[in-house]
């Protein structure tokens, strides 16, 4: 990896990979460093058959502020986000929030696939007052998540919402005490990985991917994951296991 390594943590626990943003001093925002080492840390939980999912979080008083705007306007994009941003991870991953998620930093969570938030955490998309758009993802996966109307107020005004609201609206998936965001996701995200590995990533793939598809093409696009899954030897291992009255042993092949 390029850069500084310290601006993304890695940690592994268990079957789960716990990476974390560390800029806290400039708020997590996303500077070209940051965005290359989270590539590097998504590359390390895909690379590992051992692992299953992953939780994301933010060092300091917030997740992320989104864009680095100092490095940006000396011409210093955060090369690499955009990837990031476009296809996610293959497996799981589940965003832990703490005190806010702004402009890039909510299009960060919102490329994860679960979203963990404290209580009385701040979610918006304030680009607008700085002269810009939200154009990593918001104003397309926003109005799946909270409805058109609360992602089109959200966009145009900037306000951002808590999570309580978002938790409402369907945005959340779990709150949790502040303080504890990373502990409630990393529950969820173990309770992920009991699961077989193959199955998980293509559950996850799919419900993704299938956004807005018809029925036919669903089902077409639902046999490309098929025989990879139904023939593995996991398939093999969970009935089993289930026949033997034991914990499973997922290999993720």
């Amino acid at each position: 990896m390029s850069g500084d390594e310290s601006v993304v943590l890695t940690e592994r626990r268990g079957r789960v990979l716990l990476i974390t943003l560390n800029r806290p001093d400039a708020m997590n925002a996303i500077n070209r460093d940051l965005a290359q080492g989270l590539l590097a840390a998504v590359a390390e939980l895909e690379g590992d058959d051992g692992l299953t999912a992953g939780v994301l979080t933010g060092a300091g008083r917030g997740f992320c502020s989104g864009m680095d705007l100092k490095a940006f306007a000396k011409g210093e994009p955060p090369e690499g986000m955009d990837e990031f941003i476009q296809n996610g991870s293959q497996k799981p991953l589940i965003a832990a929030i703490e005190g806010f998620a702004l402009a890039g930093g909510l299009e960060l969570a919102l490329a994860c696939d679960l979203l963990v938030a404290a209580n009385g955490v701040k979610l918006g998309i304030p680009e607008v007052g700085v002269g810009l758009f939200a154009a990593g993802g918001g104003l397309m996966r926003l109005p799946s998540r909270v409805g058109f109307g609360k992602a089109m107020e959200m966009a145009v005004t900037g306000d951002p919402i808590t999570a309580e609201e978002g938790l409402d609206y369907g945005l959340i998936a779990r709150l949790a005490d502040k303080g504890a965001a990373v502990d409630v996701a990393m529950e969820l995200a173990e309770r992920v990985a009991k699961n077989a590995p193959l199955a998980v990533a293509a559950s996850k793939q799919l419900i993704w991917s299938t956004v807005g598809m018809n029925e036919e093409t669903f089902w077409q696009h639902q046999r490309s994951f098929s025989g990879k899954v139904f023939r593995s030897n996991d398939a093999a291992e969970g009935p089993r296991a289930f026949a033997e009255k034991r914990p499973p042993e997922w290999t993720g092949t």
